[in-house]
């Protein structure tokens, strides 16, 4: 059988204070506790680690030898215990982080020079993909994603929340007039969508048809960023949230309309990631980064 790491401590530690009772008394154990402990790292490597009499503690040729090589080992668990603890306190390593285009040019990447100040031993990998993904198959730490969840496999935290809003540009608005009310909306304007998942062309229009209208897009794209693009250039109508347009909008690049028949609807952002252990240092510095930052918008 191989020695234990308690085995190995009591054993360093009765030669270092000079008795069974000092190191019980060290180790917060009882000196029985320290004497079976003794006993049975002798009987495991067979032979006599220390005289005992009832006056002093001497080490055996044999223990000198083992000592020598007990302290090498325990130093060295001692230094990768601290190593661990410094880990912790300053998590380093590779960070690979997705998220949807918009929200990676619009929230994450703005952050990124305070994050790197306040990480720099964490190597930061950002990549962007619009359309839900596989965490192991494309190898990514944490994935960010705006709205509902489906999967249930996974463990996600809730960073935060954005608004929706139904938004066009001045040019837009000048060239086709303000639309009144829903049914001036649907007959009469350009609306601008998303090719998947439909429910993403779900506006918050409160209307005859309840607190939510299914749009039917003139120009349909995969990306929010293209959408918003497309407004802010005046081809048409669109439904986005704040974290991408809010500087448009105090810009006045882009203007709420029938902000009167407008449900305040909010989509929650998720990072999602698996966690089948304790999660690792820089997965979670970095998430309770992003947290309090849009926590504080």
């Amino acid at each position: 059988m191989k020695s234990t790491l308690e085995e190995l401590i009591a054993f360093r530690t009765v030669v270092d204070s000079g008795s069974i009772t000092a190191a019980a008394e060290q180790l917060k154990q009882t000196v029985s506790g320290v004497s079976r402990a003794l006993r049975r790292l002798e009987a495991k490597l067979d032979t006599t680690l220390l005289h005992r009499t009832t006056r002093r503690l001497g080490l055996t040729e044999e223990g000198e030898r083992f000592l020598a090589h007990a302290r090498i080992a325990l130093a060295s668990l001692d230094e990768a215990e601290e190593l661990l603890i410094v880990h912790r306190e300053q998590p380093a390593g590779r960070l690979r982080v997705n998220a949807a285009m918009p929200f990676m040019l619009h929230v994450i990447v703005p952050l990124i020079p305070e994050f790197r100040l306040r990480y720099p031993l964490i190597e930061l990998e950002l990549n962007t993909n619009d359309l839900v993904i596989d965490l192991l198959e494309e190898d990514t730490d944490v994935a960010i994603r705006i709205g509902p969840l489906r999967d249930s496999t996974l463990h996600a935290r809730v960073l935060g929340s954005n608004r929706l809003r139904v938004l066009a540009s001045p040019a837009y608005l000048k060239a086709h007039g303000r639309p009144t009310n829903i049914s001036d909306l649907v007959a009469n304007h350009v609306l601008l969508g998303f090719n998947q998942p439909d429910s993403l062309n779900d506006w918050p229009l409160r209307g005859p048809h309840g607190d939510c209208l299914r749009i039917a897009p003139a120009v349909r794209a995969s990306s929010g960023e293209t959408l918003r693009q497309l407004a802010v250039n005046g081809t048409g109508i669109v439904c986005l949230a704040d974290f991408m347009t809010l500087a448009d909008q105090a810009r006045g690049v882009l203007l709420q309309v029938l902000s009167q028949d407008t449900v305040e609807v909010r989509q929650p952002v998720h990072a999602v990631y698996y966690r089948n252990t304790q999660l690792a240092a820089r997965v979670a510095c970095f998430l309770d980064f992003i947290s309090e930052r849009l926590g504080a918008e």
